[in-house]
């Protein structure tokens, strides 16, 4: 299988701060903590559409 781009997305400010490969089979959006710089804390960020 190929793996795909995502875009992560900050869920407060909804910034787009990171972009990662997924398996495409994968049909579950991603949610992973991460440091937004717009917020200036760690917030979580969720898989854009």
């Amino acid at each position: 299988m190929q793996k795909k781009k995502i875009v992560l997305a900050c869920d407060e400010c909804k910034r787009k701060n990171y972009s990662t490969n997924k398996s495409a089979g994968n049909v579950e959006r991603v949610a992973i903590k991460k440091y937004c710089t717009l917020c200036k804390k760690h917030t979580l960020h969720k898989e854009e559409k």
